[in-house]
């Protein structure tokens, strides 16, 4: 897995999970889309693409979540998924779970109510996208996962909803990657 093969198969991946937005009903919500992750096997894969993305962007971010090595890079070109422009990308280290298929896995976008936990993200959510209860509710083939990952330095909480489908995954969130990464230095 190479950077190159990465920006390759953006348009697919892009594309795709444009569609899962709007499946879900998202692409209405004008929600800021402040990051896409990677999925890797190998620490070598992981290696190769903290130094390839280096070459495009900054790590604003290296820290310890959940026990493994997590990068936030922000590029000094975003990535684009349609008119919406990704300033970050995050490159996890693998952790024991072997992916499927290696490469963009999801997309994060914030819901900016100030929820602290995955109750409090849940209900915000449901007040702006009704039409998700049927599935947080676990009725559909839409898998939904809630967690509240933290880093080692943060002081932010940040819980997530993720909703999966064929391979695809959007996570909603209720702070920005910037302002979790901020609120390490605190």
């Amino acid at each position: 897995m190479t950077y190159q093969e990465l920006i390759n198969s953006w348009s697919t991946f892009s594309s795709e999970i444009q569609a899962f937005t709007q499946d879900l009903g998202l692409d209405t919500l004008a929600l800021e889309c402040d990051h896409t992750a990677l999925r890797v096997n190998s620490n070598q894969s992981a290696d190769l693409l903290r130094h390839e993305f280096a070459r495009v962007g900054n790590i604003i971010s290296d820290n310890m979540i959940n026990g493994r090595p997590i990068l936030i890079i922000e590029l000094n070109t975003p990535l684009m998924m349609g008119n919406t422009a990704i300033e970050c990308v995050e490159l996890p280290y693998p952790s024991d779970k072997v992916y499927p298929q290696q490469g963009w896995e999801h997309i994060e976008l914030v819901l900016d109510c100030g929820a602290a936990d995955c109750d409090e993200l849940t209900h915000a959510l449901l007040e702006k996208a009704p039409q998700l209860a049927a599935i947080i509710a676990g009725e559909t083939e839409i898998k939904v996962k809630m967690s509240s990952p933290k880093g080692d330095k943060e002081r932010l909480a940040n819980p997530t909803i993720a909703f999966k489908k064929n391979g695809l995954c959007i996570k909603v969130h209720s702070q920005s990657i910037k302002a979790v990464i901020a609120s390490e230095a605190e």
